[in-house]
Parts: structure tokens; C-alpha cells; sequence
């Protein structure tokens, strides 16, 4: 088994002289790790402190004013997000909707990574549909399906697209989004809306089918043909006769 030398002489003496000449730069690397031990805790105790103080702020919050003061104080802690979806939900009840879409906008740009962005990207939509502006509202919808096809929000934002459609007068595109709903969203709860929306759109059948009788007005079958086209003469019958002549012989 090897045994450990004790250090030499030179050894001991390398050590000493590498501390006389870095013992300043490690006393204050020392520090510096004991200072910022107690700043993390010390910023953990405020960050508690600061987000207690802010769920409170929300909790309490009742009007426009009040959401505002939290989104202007505590926007960095776990109450901003929901601030901003209040105020806008607060603003849409008051029927400011541009309002509500500008307070929505904010809250997709300072959390991109939000899980409800998509939600908040469906009630902008919804508020263009009622501000008039459906080519606007469709756009957001068809963006919604695209960017999180495998959401909750997702078969809402098609559902929402079948009425849009229909307005527009793309009915073909209707039955398309509605078909697409029942494919891929059979568990969504608007699967029997979609149903519904694509029974009405199913084209009526043509009337005059080929090989079928042509229908009414009344639905009933039509009347045959009044007049009756001319019999042949059948082909073995007799010749006529000539009529006797009336001249008399010479």
C-alpha cells in the first residue's frame, strides 16, 4: 500500500509564499462568497415579503385604478400576469375594448413565455369581432391555431372561425374547419357545436338527379306527359285499297 510523503521543506515554504502574496485576493474572494450567502438569502426574504405584499395588492384590487397599482408595482412577481388578464377582462365589462386589446398586448409582450397567452390571443380576436373588424378577428383566430394547435383554446379559436366564415359568405371553408374540429379535437367540448354548425352547412340535393324522378314544388313526383306522341302503323298491315273510280268507260 503507498504511503503519503509528508511535505517537504520547499513544499511548506511555496505554500507560505503563494499566501503572503495572494492572501488579499483570497480574503476578499472569501468575503465576497460570504456576502453574497447572505444577499441570496436576504433577496429571498424580500422576494417572499414583496410577493405576499403584492398577492395581497391583487386580492383586494376592484377597479381599473386598483389593477393598474399592481401592474405598476409588483409586474416582476407572480401577480403581474394576473393583473393584466383582470384589467382587461374589467375593461371588456365596461365595453372599452380597445382599451382591453392594448392591456392584452402588453401582457404578450412582457410574457411571451405565458401559459395563457393563447387565451389572451382568443379574447383579443373575440373584442376585433365586436369592434367590427372580423378580417382582423379571423386572422388572430387562424394565428391561434397555428401557433398552439395542441391547447385547450384551440378548437375555441376554429368554432369561433364557422360564424366569420359564413358572413363572409366562405362556406366551403366553414364545413372545412368545422370537419377539422371533429378530427382533431374529439374530446373539446365544442366537438357538438361543430356537429351542429356542419349539419347546416351540408349542401340540399340536387334536384333532377340522373337516373331519378325530377321532384314538385310540392316534393311530389311529376305528372306524366299530356300528350301522347303519334302510334307507328305496324308493319304487316294490309294496304289500303283504292277508292273505285266514278269516270265512265268509253
Amino acid at each position: 500500500m503507498p504511503t503519503v510523503s509528508p511535505p517537504t521543506r520547499d513544499t511548506a515554504i511555496e505554500a507560505r509564499v503563494f499566501w503572503m502574496r495572494f492572501q488579499k485576493e483570497i480574503a476578499l474572494f472569501l468575503a465576497l462568497a460570504v456576502l453574497a450567502g447572505a444577499g441570496y438569502a436576504g433577496y429571498s426574504f424580500y422576494a417572499d415579503r414583496r410577493e405576499a405584499k403584492a398577492a395581497t395588492a391583487l386580492a383586494e384590487a376592484k377597479t381599473v385604478q386598483d389593477y393598474q397599482r399592481v401592474i405598476d408595482r409588483f409586474s416582476n412577481t407572480p401577480a403581474g400576469p394576473s393583473a393584466y388578464l383582470l384589467l382587461a377582462e374589467m375593461q371588456g365589462k365596461e365595453k372599452k375594448l380597445a382599451e382591453a386589446n392594448g392591456t392584452l398586448q402588453a401582457f404578450v409582450t412582457k410574457y411571451p413565455q405565458h401559459e395563457l397567452i393563447p387565451t389572451a390571443q382568443v379574447a383579443m380576436a373575440a373584442n376585433l369581432a365586436t369592434l367590427g373588424k372580423p378580417d382582423d378577428a379571423l386572422s388572430g383566430y387562424q394565428k391561434v391555431v397555428a401557433s398552439f394547435p395542441k391547447t385547450y383554446i384551440a378548437p375555441f379559436a376554429l368554432i369561433a372561425q364557422v360564424e366569420l366564415l359564413k358572413t363572409k359568405g366562405q362556406t366551403e371553408e366553414a364545413r372545412r374547419v368545422c370537419e377539422q374540429i371533429i378530427t382533431n379535437y374529439r374530446e373539446s367540448i365544442v366537438v357538438g357545436e361543430a356537429t351542429r354548425q356542419l349539419r347546416s352547412l351540408r349542401p340540399a340535393p340536387a334536384s333532377g338527379a340522373a337516373g331519378g324522378p325530377s321532384a314538385t314544388p310540392s316534393g311530389g313526383q311529376a305528372p306524366a306527359m299530356l300528350a301522347k306522341p303519334p302510334v307507328p302503323a305496324a308493319a304487316n298491315a294490309p294496304a289500303a285499297t283504292p277508292a273505285p273510280s266514278t269516270a265512265k268507260p268509253k
